[in-house]
């Protein structure tokens, strides 16, 4: 059975989906963790125009706060920006941002062991494009951002040492996780992964 992202990727607007595979109906049928981000902003959204349906909307919003990821807040301006994005509905999605990070526990988590780090990052598994992320760790290995550090085409995307680690060196992180998604729903790395990983290493080791 197609998958909601499929759907979404080939410009079927939200009223064309089967019943089933709606985002509210999935919610209620399966519980919110199983939406992807692209359901879920589509729920906020409701609506969208004739020539902008809402799930394109919440592409172009998914696309908005990947690129302010981190501390950064996203403001109605950017948002009304958004063909089919207006007033109400820009200040509905900075309310649900607003609430869900005073909703998130004040305690920094904390990274023991690789599978740790999965829960936090696992909504990106989803996305229809590559998503390069890099996650800052204090002296303590807890975690202090998530942040994309690039975007790329349906099967890999470009990533430069100097865009990896140009966050943590900014928050004074002492050491980062990267991670990123397979769109093809491969697991096994690429060559070009395991070369991106290594030339990583070595920038790390360089920068102490």
């Amino acid at each position: 059975m197609k998958q909601y992202k499929d759907y979404f990727s080939s410009g079927v607007s939200i009223k064309e989906l089967p019943q089933a595979e709606r985002p509210r109906e999935r919610l209620q049928e399966h519980g919110p963790l199983a939406l992807s981000d692209l359901e879920l902003l589509s729920l906020l959204i409701g609506s969208g125009t004739s020539r902008n349906p809402a799930n394109k909307v919440a592409e172009q919003l998914l696309f908005l706060l990947d690129k302010t990821s981190g501390d950064a807040e996203i403001s109605i301006e950017q948002l009304t920006s958004i063909d089919g994005m207006g007033l109400a509905k820009a200040t509905l999605i900075i309310a649900a941002l607003e609430l869900g990070r005073r909703r998130l526990p004040s305690k920094r988590k904390q990274i023991v062991f690789p599978s740790d780090v999965y829960p936090l990052v696992r909504h990106y598994a989803g996305r229809p494009q590559e998503c390069f992320l890099s996650v800052s760790l204090n002296g303590a290995h807890e975690v202090i951002s998530i942040n994309v550090v690039s975007i790329g085409l349906i099967n890999h995307t470009l990533v430069h040492p100097r865009e990896v680690f140009a966050t943590p060196l900014r928050e004074r992180a002492t050491a980062i996780i990267i991670a990123h998604n397979h769109p093809s729903g491969i697991l096994k790395p690429s060559t070009e992964d395991l070369s991106v990983t290594k030339r990583l290493v070595k920038a790390g080791d360089l920068l102490g």
